[in-house]
């Protein structure tokens, strides 16, 4: 019978074993596993003391309530995210993450939706916050970690390290491996939306803890102990930890015994500075979220200023990585492996794509996990290998919950088929007669164009891959004549006419296309809106090909109005 593991108790566990090993690296400043769970411990001690706690078990909730207490995490990275992610998990609270680029309505939409009782705030924040907590119905506790803003701390606000200074001793509690690991949604089409999980769930299923020898969960907490590596792994996440893929890297090397690393400033993606801590702590590992961190990472190596000899993985997800990527990193690094993986808040890892497979054209193509399905279009049942025509990605066995107050889109996102409750988040794929899956696109950013469908991260792809081209994002806009019709957002390399680039797109889309497929209208600009995590901001880009009005050029019709 499988261990049921909860994450705090887990890395507790871990320290135990591994006092003086590193846990945390940043800059000059490294905490040992002591030291870590030390604070950890003590801020679950302040959250005690406030009466922060669980307030039903999971036996008598349905999957949208949540049953604890939630802490918001407003937090650039570093360790203090790490230590108040621990700290709650031991205290039975449900930390979160909050977008740091989110505006009032968006910060205030967030919070009402989840109703934190805590916000853990880097001090720069607080001119943004501070109007959102007077808003909210119930005011929550305000923690703030100094960053040498020198903002003016919120009226009431706790100082971090004072407080786990002053901290009296943890509660007497029992993490169970029922409570929650909850992460909201990125709310790219959408707004967002709070997954919940069991902590014993995603500790499987996303952070991948299992015997690496034999792929099978873990049968003790003594086994898990026994097998943790000789030599601590070092792992860099380059995205920000209010990013789902950073988390679960953050969390994974913990309960593995290894070292997590941060640039020694991370109030953003800088490339220099990732390789910068790189060389510094001999970094073995980086997460990428996609060509937007990818791009600027080879740049930075191709510099020839910074020693990457440490590195031996890289690993993608959240967005899509242009197998031209993936061989320029490891033309620049011997010996490097690239791993993309593609998944989801709502359903953790679905399958793997390895450096050795990048599939230079159309849809990518990638190895399932064990729990990966493709359900038929009209959810009745599981696909097999060969079946034509599209189904959807799915996931079974250890999923979510659901998403925290909202039964209605828990059943539609987490439905039964043919008896068996899965996850279906939302992207199209086939399942190839090999048993590898084609990953089509998400539904939302299907377009239909005149009764066909067209799939936005395919077109994308081929836009990606002309020399000419550095960035594209594909969505549909209205049209009289086919309802909707495929238009795109594209960055050129160099600066060339317009209408020049135009057309060798055009033809260059046409010989890898289907003629519907092909962009209507092409619209250059100098950039492509993304969040923070790497990910393309597709509300941002419809406004762009919808209203022609906007800042930069107009678009360029490229005159492929054949069907």
């Amino acid at each position: 019978m499988p261990v049921e593991l909860n994450l705090g108790t887990t890395v507790a566990a871990v320290a135990a074993r591994l006092p003086d090993r590193s846990a945390v690296a940043q800059g000059e400043k490294v905490l040992t596993y002591r030291s870590l769970v030390d604070r950890a411990t003590r801020f679950a001690g302040f959250l005690g003391a406030h009466g922060l706690r669980v307030t039903a078990e999971r036996v008598a909730l349905a999957g949208h309530q949540a049953g604890q207490h939630r802490l918001a995490q407003y937090l650039h990275n570093g360790p203090e995210y790490l230590e108040g992610m621990l700290g709650s998990y031991l205290a039975r609270v449900a930390p979160f993450n909050v977008n740091y680029r989110y505006r009032h309505a968006e910060l205030g939409h967030l919070l009402g939706d989840a109703e934190p009782s805590v916000v853990q705030y880097h001090a720069r924040f607080a001119a943004t916050l501070g109007p959102v907590v007077d808003e909210l119905a119930h005011r929550p506790l305000l923690v703030r970690v100094e960053d040498g803003s020198g903002a003016e701390p919120l009226p009431g606000s706790f100082d971090y390290e004072q407080l786990l200074a002053e901290a009296p001793r943890p509660p007497a509690t029992e993490p169970s491996p029922d409570d929650l690991y909850m992460i909201y949604t990125g709310g790219t089409t959408g707004m967002p939306k709070g997954v919940l999980w069991r902590q014993a769930d995603v500790a499987v299923s996303t952070l991948g803890i299992r015997n690496r020898r034999t792929g099978r969960e873990w049968e003790s907490l003594e086994q898990l102990l026994a097998e943790l590596p000789p030599k601590p792994r070092r792992v860099l996440p380059c995205a920000p930890l209010m990013h789902g893929a950073a988390q679960w890297a953050a969390l994974q090397t913990l309960c593995d015994g290894g070292t997590v690393v941060f640039p020694e400033q991370a109030d953003g993606f800088d490339a220099d500075r990732v390789l910068t801590a790189v060389a510094r702590h001999r970094v073995h590992a980086t997460t990428l979220v996609g060509d937007a961190f990818a791009r600027p990472l080879i740049e930075a190596v191709e510099r020839g200023e910074h020693d990457v000899s440490s590195l031996r993985v890289v690993v993608s997800g959240g967005a899509a990585l242009h197998p031209g990527n993936k061989r320029r990193l490891m033309e620049l690094v011997p010996g490097l492996r690239v791993l993309e993986n593609i998944g989801s808040s709502e359903s953790g890892i679905q399958g793997s794509q390895h450096s050795e497979q990048p599939n230079a054209t159309g849809p990518a193509e990638f190895e399932p996990g064990g729990s990966t399905v493709v359900a038929s279009a009209d959810l009745t049942r599981f696909l097999e290998p060969g079946h034509e025509g599209a189904g959807w990605l799915a996931t079974l066995g250890r999923i979510p919950l659901g998403y925290l107050g909202d039964p209605d889109k828990t059943a539609r996102t987490f439905p039964v088929v043919a008896g068996v409750r899965v996850s279906i988040p939302g992207d199209r794929a086939r399942l190839l007669p090999s048993g590898r899956i084609q990953l089509l696109g998400r539904d939302s950013m299907t377009i239909n164009t005149g009764g066909e469908k067209v799939y936005t991260e395919e077109v994308e792809a081929v836009l990606k891959d002309h020399p000419g081209v550095a960035d594209a994002l594909v969505c549909g806009r209205p049209s009289e004549r086919w309802g909707a019709e495929v238009a795109a957002l594209v960055v050129a390399a160099e600066q060339p006419a317009a209408a020049e680039l135009s057309a060798r797109l055009t033809e260059f889309c046409r010989t890898r296309l289907s003629s519907y497929k092909v962009p209507k209208a092409l619209l250059f600009t100098e950039r492509i809106e993304r969040g923070p995590s790497g990910k393309p901001d597709y509300r941002w880009a419809a406004a762009q090909l919808t209203h022609t009005g906007n800042r930069g050029p107009e678009p360029v019709h490229t005159g492929s109005g054949d069907r």
